[in-house]
């Protein structure tokens, strides 16, 4: 049997401490290693795998698509690029879409159109305010956005231009807005930073603030869009409506494939100010079509909030019965179990030991992500996993 860590180790440049497994299959919310061994997977690749491993509509767009049209230059019309532009318009409260390939692109185009228009609509304005314990990619400039300082020390001098503030305050945000201001731009709830839920008044006084003053709000639904928190946006679960959205990770639903959208009034671009050779590529927009039409028509998300409501139940009954968990938290399919020690990546490697994937998101804690497709009775199978691994501890 070929040793796949070792090979990775002579030719992949390293970049993240991989945990040992090396998986070749996965169906729905399942997977199963080169030794046959099988896991539940409650990660679903960072909050990708939205409809599972290789879910049938989205292989059946794909192969379709495959044998038709693989890519086509954007100087050029291409139709499962418009019918994904147009599904994802109907269904939410912006006018227009950019398809681009991944979510650090869908932040970075987000920043990118607002500081064009605070070029033509507020003066000049560039400046955007973050939260702290953000996370808004891995480009350099959305290293810059992150409101993290970890992030930020190995790459200094860092692009300017970002203001990290407390998340959850709005005073901190009035505070830090000055005439360069040209946008706020949050996580309606934060996923990397540990899955913090902010307070059910801040995004709509944030969302006023951004109104009073003529800055766009800009929300940043890369983890949160497409059924995640048990609405297709997250915006619609906090009742506010932003300028710009930058989405992907469960768009594609394992496809690299991001987007951000806008409405009309920060629709700013002229022609040849953004593009991308890739972005709105057949076979991606055909697959992410295919997500968001299963998502919407199979009431997906009536699912996650069912499952998912059940899951912090079960959650927080465990956090009952060890003593060791400080708190259960999240909405929808995106929570987080909290401990009261730094046991978070000893949590997870027991748990991959025991067949179940998890996150170690923060030193003290676990982010659980799985497919928006789950059952109750994966959510019993999981939470028992997990109670095994907690009660040895």
């Amino acid at each position: 049997m070929t040793d796949w860590p070792a090979v990775e180790k002579e030719y992949y440049l390293f970049t993240v401490n991989r945990l040992p497994a090396t998986y070749v299959r996965g169906e729905g919310a399942r997977l199963w290693d080169d030794r046959g061994k099988e896991y539940l997977d409650f990660v679903a690749g960072w909050a990708v795998n939205s409809l599972g491993h290789c879910p049938p509509a989205v292989v059946e767009a794909i192969t379709r698509q495959a044998r038709t049209l693989l890519q086509v230059s954007n100087h050029y019309y291409s139709i499962p690029q418009l019918e994904l532009a147009r599904i994802l318009v109907d269904n939410s409260c912006l006018d227009k879409v950019f398809v681009c390939n991944s979510g650090a692109e869908a932040c970075e185009g987000a920043v990118k159109l607002a500081r064009r228009y605070g070029a033509l609509h507020r003066g000049g304005a560039w400046k955007v305010i973050t939260a702290n314990n953000s996370f808004h990619g891995r480009t350099l400039m959305m290293t810059a956005a992150t409101g993290q300082e970890k992030f930020h020390k190995p790459f200094h001098p860092i692009p300017e231009g970002f203001i990290n503030v407390e998340y959850n305050n709005v005073d901190a945000v009035k505070s830090a807005t000055s005439k360069e201001t040209c946008a706020v731009m949050l996580e309606p709830l934060q996923g990397e930073g540990g899955v913090n839920v902010p307070s059910p008044e801040y995004l709509k006084a944030v969302r006023a603030w951004c109104d009073e003053t003529g800055m766009l709000l800009i929300l940043d639904e890369v983890q949160t869009g497409i059924g995640r928190l048990g609405t297709l946006f997250g915006y619609e679960s906090f009742g506010v409506e932003p300028d710009i959205m930058a989405l992907a990770k469960g768009l594609g639903s394992g496809v690299p494939v991001g987007a951000f959208m806008a409405k009309n009034k920060a629709n700013v671009f002229e022609g040849g100010q953004h593009g991308s050779t890739f972005g709105g590529n057949p076979l991606t927009s055909a697959a992410a079509h295919a997500v968001v039409k299963y998502v919407i028509e199979n009431n997906v998300c009536e699912n996650v909030k069912q499952v998912g409501s059940y899951l912090l139940g079960r959650l927080r009954q465990l956090a009952d019965s060890h003593s060791i968990v400080t708190e259960a938290r999240g909405m929808g399919l995106l929570q987080a179990v909290e401990f009261d020690r730094e046991v978070g990546m000893d949590v997870t490697r027991a748990c991959l030991e025991a067949g179940l994937l998890v996150n170690p998101v923060k030193p003290n804690a676990i982010r659980i992500m799985p497919p928006l497709i789950i059952t109750k009775a994966d959510v019993d199978e999981a939470v028992e996993k997990l109670d095994s691994v907690l009660r040895k501890l």
